[in-house]
């Protein structure tokens, strides 16, 4: 038989010291049983699992105000807030401004990059800096024929040569016959390949019209005036939510018949599509771009991964938005997600 086991001591037969050292064993014991589980705390996981969070810098060609580039912003913050990154948003239309933003954050010394290359030969530079200083880069919306050359190690976007031919062989089954591609930045390669797409596999005639896209004004008068000298054009082609609603009114200044047509969507857009005042749109799904670009660049950080091996590019579009499926767009549009 077992002798019995011998009775813990009294707190009050222990000294001062003895029990100070006691409490501490006991603290100890307590924070083993209830903080293991807890140990690698979501933060710390989110930072990279390094306890130090990442820092990204989101610099892009937009303009102020631009709702397009404000759902592109919009989930590049989603996507840091789920990672725990601490993001910065800068833009800047002027390409050597765009170029002097990136040079800021590298500068700052960012943990990553993500960079628009609607002008890939004024970003080379400040990206060729950014990977001399260790910061990985990723790219986002325009330069899809740019972005391997440049080093990138990732891209997130539109094919917009393939969404330009898709448009063209839509308006070939709607029956167009006389297209007006406005483009309202000259030398952005997005918008440049978006229309010769639409050259490139629409039957009828395409023409290109450059504007001003920061004077809306100008812009709409300028839509008006080319309908007026060309009463035959019968659809009008814009590059953006905005333009196309400046083109739907540009059209009914001038008296014209023409049906418009645009690439990309807001919820203003939406509304005009479910009315029938704008017969589509091509959605690239800017959103979606920002979350992706931000997210790469921690997993990159985190687990070395690198979507489409480096060697493809990860496509959010296009996708036809017509009065037949804009319902389903809607609610997500009346989110700000769309």
């Amino acid at each position: 038989m077992n002798a019995p086991l011998p009775a813990p001591p009294s707190p009050g037969s222990l000294g001062p010291t003895r029990l100070a050292a006691l409490a501490a064993v006991c603290c100890l014991l307590l924070a083993g049983c209830s903080g293991a589980a807890s140990s690698g705390s979501d933060d710390a996981e989110a930072a990279g699992r390094s306890g130090a969070r990442l820092k990204v810098a989101l610099v892009t060609h937009g303009g102020e105000g631009d709702a397009f580039w404000e759902l592109v912003r919009k989930g590049a913050e989603a996507a840091a807030a789920k990672d725990g990154v601490d993001l910065t948003y800068a833009s800047d239309a002027d390409a050597a401004g765009q170029a002097e933003l990136v040079r800021d954050a590298i500068r700052d010394k960012v943990d990553g990059l993500a960079v628009t290359l609607a002008k890939p030969q004024a970003m080379r530079g400040p990206v060729a800096e950014a990977q001399a200083a260790g910061i990985p880069v990723v790219g986002l919306n325009s330069g899809i024929d740019a972005w391997r050359s440049a080093g990138l190690l990732e891209y997130f976007g539109q094919d917009e040569s393939v969404a330009g031919r898709a448009v063209g062989d839509k308006l070939d089954a709607l029956g167009a016959q006389h297209a007006l591609c406005v483009i309202h930045e000259r030398g952005n390669v997005a918008l440049e390949a978006r229309c010769a797409g639409v050259k490139k596999a629409f039957a009828g005639e395409t023409e290109m019209l450059y504007v001003d896209g920061t004077d809306m004004e100008a812009m709409t008068a300028a839509v008006t005036a080319r309908l007026r000298q060309q009463p035959g054009i019968d659809e009008v082609v814009a590059n953006g939510a905005q333009y196309a609603l400046a083109s739907v009114k540009a059209a009914g200044k001038a008296g014209s018949k023409a049906e418009v047509a645009t690439f990309d969507l807001n919820k203003d857009l939406v509304d005009a599509v479910s009315d029938g005042s704008v017969q589509f749109a091509v959605d690239q799904q800017p959103y979606l771009q920002g979350y992706l670009a931000v997210d790469a660049l921690w997993l990159h950080r985190t687990n070395g991964n690198v979507s489409g091996g480096g060697v493809a590019p990860v496509l959010t579009g296009p996708a036809f938005v017509t009065k037949t499926n804009v319902a389903e767009v809607a609610r997500f549009a009346a989110d700000g997600t769309r």
